[in-house]
């Protein structure tokens, strides 16, 4: 939850309202949705193969090939840092709506101290993560509690019904939310130093999922039908338009609230990439030298310095609109090479061969057509002008 409730969710309530209108927590359900069917594959395929190369190990045992287990590893290393970068330039764009701070100096000093906490070790990472973590779902709690009342009267069809848009705007703004489900796939890249991770993977996955998603629907809900999607779509930080009302220094905190979420998912993403890396090594499709585990810290020290440079890269180079478009491009081509991966050892496998969580044999079939339908909601949205 860590890094699917984050900075996804805070910039992007307001847009999904705008979007949807009164309808945007249908779109987050729908989002919802398309997670879960997702997450069921993973759940699996963590059970499987608990193993550090995760979506990579996952896609060489389902598809095969000399040169596919390797890209697709390559392309989730890629996901992790072209996601940090946008994190992080997003983090100082919050920063600078508070503070003078340079753009340069300041993408240095957050992507840097967020590389050294990733190689301190995975004990003081997670410690920071679930303490963010904490932080960032408890604020959106709380903002719910202020809003309670309104939860009995959310009217999806009040006003002129329909968004202006039609039945394209619910659509777009589920495409535009399921950014914000983001992030469970991560969980697979550190399934090595998970206790038990066969059985805790999976239970780990579908919870972090069903959370998040019911989470979202009950501040997507009084959300719209308290400030309303107009006044949400209008602000920078929609989630401080919910406590806007209170006065005094409530605003602000959420403000602060939404640049931990910035840092905490850049630092998940800068985690997973090394992660990765660090198991492709193992299995020679990546240079032996990020395999190297310091033995003070036991983590990746190497793999960790050169997710941290490249992400450090893009986010000095590239905006943030085309990082976004690119991590979510990415993602869901990964996405679609692991249903498929689960689909082929389903259908190969002989009954009773695998004991533990088990998919339903529909899952990873709706999840590859339903990436592949983002992805070509997605390009439309491009060519047409509207995403």
């Amino acid at each position: 939850m860590g890094t699917m409730v984050g900075a996804g969710f805070y910039a992007l309530l307001g847009q999904v309202a705008g979007l949807a209108g009164h309808l945007a927590p249908v779109a987050f359900a729908l989002a919802g949705a398309l997670a879960l069917v997702n997450g069921l594959t993973f759940a699996e395929l963590s059970a499987r193969y608990p193993f550090s190369a995760g979506v990579a190990r996952f896609v060489a045992e389902g598809i095969g090939g000399r040169w596919v287990p390797g890209v697709t590893g390559w392309l989730v290393i890629a996901t992790g840092v072209v996601s940090a970068a946008m994190l992080s330039v997003a983090t100082i764009g919050f920063l600078q709506d508070l503070l003078p701070l340079d753009r340069v100096a300041g993408l240095v000093a957050v992507v840097c101290g967020l590389g050294v906490l990733a190689a301190w070790g995975i004990g003081e990472s997670v410690a920071f993560v679930g303490a963010v973590t904490l932080i960032e779902v408890g604020a959106l709690i709380i903002v719910f509690a202020f809003n309670a009342q309104y939860l009995t009267s959310w009217q999806p069809l009040s006003g002129d019904g329909m968004p202006p848009s039609g039945a394209g705007g619910i659509l777009a703004a589920a495409f535009l939310a399921f950014y914000a489900f983001i992030g469970f796939e991560d969980m697979v890249s550190v399934a090595e130093e998970v206790r038990e991770p066969e059985r805790n993977m999976p239970r780990g996955i579908l919870l972090a999922v069903v959370l998040t998603t019911i989470l979202y629907l009950i501040v997507g809900i009084v959300a719209v039908a308290g400030p309303g999607p107009e006044r949400l779509a209008a602000s920078r930080t929609p989630v401080a338009e919910l406590v806007s009302r209170l006065g005094g220094a409530a605003p602000l905190a959420i403000v602060i609230v939404s640049i931990l979420t910035g840092i905490n998912g850049a630092l998940v993403q800068i985690i997973m990439a090394a992660r990765v890396a660090y198991g492709m090594a193992g299995q020679a499709d990546a240079p032996r030298w990020m395999g190297t585990v310091n033995s003070h810290t036991h983590t990746p020290q190497l793999a960790t310095a050169a997710a941290t440079l490249v992400v450090l890269g893009l986010a000095l180079v590239f905006p943030l609109g085309l990082l976004a478009r690119t991590t979510s491009a990415i993602i869901l081509i990964v996405f679609a090479l692991v249903n498929l991966s689960l689909w082929q050892l389903k259908a190969r496998e002989t009954p009773g061969s695998h004991t533990g969580f088990r998919a339903p044999r529909w899952a990873p079939a709706v999840g590859l057509w339903g990436c592949l339908g983002v992805l070509v909601v997605a390009g439309w949205l491009q060519l047409t002008g509207s995403g």
